[in-house]
């Protein structure tokens, strides 16, 4: 697994990016060589967060952790990955290496999502608008996150408001 280790607003300490390393060490078991993860760390006044994304084969796995302690919430990301592994572990290990989950996921059993449940369907006009217009609208209309077409490039997007502050856009790659 590649791993790349960022730091915002700080800089992480090698014995950090080593415990990184170990940690995700058991994670990789599930993914081989193949994957790709990237681990953000961020300092803040009143805390640090420690982001995990792992890419493999166009399967993403994300998890975001706060904590006083960079270490504490890197623990706690890297435990929260597991779950997600373990939770939806049926499906996942189609896409993964077969036999990864035979001897890690034993152990407390985690309920399995087998349905997923439509409560509400609804159908929204999307017009060409700027990401500006995008954000405005979305705000108005009290959203978390708001679809539409980008009047740049011409397909459909996402902006989307996140949980410590500011936006994010999701666009299809080129």
């Amino acid at each position: 697994m590649k791993i790349t280790i960022v730091g915002r607003k700080c800089t992480p300490r090698d014995s950090f990016k080593e415990r990184a390393e170990k940690k995700l060490a058991k994670v990789e078991k599930f993914f081989g060589d193949s994957a790709t993860a990237k681990v953000t760390a961020t300092a803040e006044k009143t805390s640090k967060i420690v982001e995990i994304t792992i890419n493999n084969e166009g399967m993403i796995f994300r998890a975001e952790e706060h904590a006083e302690d960079m270490v504490e919430a890197l623990d706690a990301c890297i435990d929260a990955l597991i779950r997600q592994i373990r939770k939806n572990k049926t499906r996942v290990e189609k896409k993964l290496r077969s036999g990864a989950f035979d001897d890690y996921l034993s152990g407390d059993p985690v309920p399995e999502e087998t349905e997923f449940e439509i409560v509400r369907t609804k159908s929204v006009p999307v017009k060409p608008q700027t990401v500006e217009e995008a954000i405005l609208q979305m705000n108005l209309l009290g959203h978390q996150f708001y679809l539409f077409t980008n009047a740049e490039t011409n397909h459909l997007a996402v902006v989307y408001r996140r949980k410590g502050q500011g936006y994010g856009l999701i666009e299809p790659e080129k």
